[in-house]
């Protein structure tokens, strides 16, 4: 049996949705930075299978896979460094403790 194109939108958007709920519900850096990486992780599967089921003949989907994977390499490496300083700062990496940090 094919994994057709449904299902695998299907599998996106229950990814997103769960990244969006993680990131409004919770109050720690880390989990909030975790629910970014499953929506641009929806997203990377958004690109593959169009990629395949539209335009089976072209990589364009996985080229902006592997673009996107760049990005979210470099955001999260970006994130973590922000979280380790509010931590060494404020000995903590709830949301809450952030409004304190200075320009």
């Amino acid at each position: 049996m094919e994994v057709g194109l449904t299902h695998l939108l299907f599998v996106s958007t229950a990814l997103f949705f769960i990244g969006v709920f993680g990131f409004l519900t919770r109050r720690n850096m880390i989990t909030m930075l975790m629910s970014i990486e499953l929506i641009l992780n929806s997203v990377n599967i958004n690109f593959i299978a169009f990629n395949k089921y539209l335009y089976g003949g072209n990589l364009d989907g996985v080229f902006f896979t592997l673009f996107l994977i760049a990005i979210a390499a470099a955001e999260a490496a970006v994130a973590i460094a922000i979280i380790i300083n509010l931590y060494r700062s404020h000995s903590s990496i709830d949301i809450e403790n952030a409004d304190e940090m200075k320009f």
